[in-house]
């Protein structure tokens, strides 16, 4: 249920679970952070999913195993937060719960208009991921984290491109083209300089 394709250089990631909204089970899980831990070969990693939703979170039989308070969605985000090479996740559709971490985590994030983005761990009483909340914050500011953290609000792709949550808006039909060619440069680059300037990269 979890895709990796490698095409020189480029590791594309697909959450393959449409059924079920691309909900992380305990082997998803620890098949993203497998490969997340295994990709500083890559020049460049994608993040994507089937369907119209990229992942609804935990599965509900997981979760309530607890798989939501799991320390897997902190090594996977952490994970791909450490990789050197450029990562994007090409959200195309809803973005709910521990699966914001991940995409939290990329260097960039472009979605498509009918996403949604929205994080109910307050309702659900749970605490975040511990990276979560610095991440958010780091992008759009504390209000408006505390706004989808602690308010439990749904925001729509318009405002979390608005708010600088997304990076992009892109239609359905040209999602993973838009991905692959953000990540063009990099994969064909010179390693030692696409290295050195993602060090120069806050």
């Amino acid at each position: 249920m979890i895709e990796l394709e490698q095409d020189g250089g480029l590791w594309t990631v697909t959450l393959n679970r449409p059924d079920k909204a691309n909900s992380l089970t305990a082997d998803m899980l620890e098949r993203l952070v497998e490969i997340a831990e295994a990709a500083g070969e890559a020049r460049a990693l994608i993040l994507t999913g089937r369907g119209k939703v990229f992942s609804a979170g935990a599965d509900l039989d997981a979760a309530r195993a607890g798989l939501a308070t799991s320390d897997l969605w902190e090594r996977l985000s952490g994970a791909i937060a450490a990789l050197p090479c450029l990562t994007v996740a090409a959200l195309n559709g809803t973005l709910a719960g521990g699966a914001n971490g991940m995409a939290l985590a990329c260097d960039l994030r472009i979605a498509v208009p009918e996403a949604k983005f929205f994080y109910p761990v307050m309702k659900l009483g749970f605490l975040p991921q511990p990276s979560d909340p610095a991440r958010m914050a780091a992008l759009i500011g504390p209000a408006r984290t505390r706004l989808i953290l602690m308010a439990g609000q749904k925001i729509t792709a318009q405002e979390a491109y608005d708010f600088g949550l997304v990076d992009r808006i892109v239609p359905a039909d040209a999602l993973m083209d838009t991905a692959r060619a953000l990540v063009a440069d990099s994969v064909a680059a010179d390693p030692v300089v696409a290295a050195g300037i993602a060090g120069l990269c806050p």
